[in-house]
């Protein structure tokens, strides 16, 4: 077994793919988890497993899942992660699919959790991602590809964190910092993942330019992001969004570290 690996007053780390680590207000958070090793999962292939397996991460207190249609999200060591979780927040469709401990939240709905610190409350806001372009054939539940939520974590003296989930939408960021006008940090996927066969192999999240556009609507002062290796249908990497961040002059707000390793968050 793995050493634990520490928690943290204030701080994320990125495993690899989707899956973030989460300290804040005395609870570890993980969001769409991944644990597999590499190697094909139906239409999709995974080529890098996690740079921390699950059994390094303790006890945690929260798991957030996106969704869980595609395995790129939720693959089958990271469901049964968050089946052993003592919560799960996600949408209502994937929650219903999931089962307990899964809670289903709509756009703009809420959950709390008592935080061990002592500092009250964490709340996590459920709000609304795009998964793919804006003008995309949606379904008879009015998504595009399929049901995808993002989460605001938020509480008093902490700093308020932004988790995009698979989300390709402009127009959604906006309306997200319209909403919440206070986000600290976002933690956004990017990686501007491609199918062929799904809306003319348009991508079905950000792009680097679409990542640093996003960063400039939101106004924050941290941009962690996710979900741009991992996996074969990525089309941009790293350097694409280190490049379109400077482009942009925003690079003093990219925050990269070697996966598995933190990055502490200001209060």
């Amino acid at each position: 077994m793995s050493p634990v690996l520490p928690r943290q007053e204030g701080a994320v780390t990125v495993l690899g793919g989707p899956t973030a680590v989460i300290d804040l207000g005395g609870l570890r958070v993980v969001s769409d988890p991944t644990f597999d090793a590499a190697g094909p999962h139906g239409y999709l292939t995974k080529t890098a497993g996690p740079a921390v397996d699950e059994d390094a991460l303790g006890p945690v207190d929260l798991v957030l899942v996106s969704h869980e249609a595609h395995p790129d999200n939720l693959d089958d060591r990271g469901r049964a992660f968050a089946q052993a979780a003592p919560v799960v927040l996600t949408g209502p469709a994937s929650a219903q699919r999931l089962g307990a401990p899964a809670v289903g939240l709509s756009p703009w709905t809420s959950h709390t959790l008592p935080r061990p610190d002592g500092g009250g409350d964490l709340t996590v806001l459920a709000v609304p991602a795009v998964h793919g372009p804006e003008d995309g054939e949606r379904d008879a539940d009015g998504y595009v590809n399929c049901e995808v939520i993002g989460f605001v974590l938020h509480g008093q003296g902490l700093p308020t964190v932004y988790v995009s989930g698979d989300n390709a939408s402009l127009r959604t960021v906006a309306e997200i910092s319209r909403r919440v006008p206070d986000i600290d940090v976002a933690v956004l996927h990017a990686g501007a993942a491609r199918v062929p066969t799904k809306f003319d192999g348009r991508p079905l999240s950000l792009d680097g330019h679409g990542t640093a556009a996003a960063a400039a609507v939101l106004g924050v002062a941290t941009v962690i992001p996710a979900h741009y290796d991992g996996w074969a249908h990525f089309s941009e990497g790293l350097p694409e969004i280190e490049l379109a961040f400077h482009e942009a002059g925003l690079s003093s707000h990219l925050r990269v570290t070697p996966h598995g390793t933190w990055m502490p968050l200001a209060p």
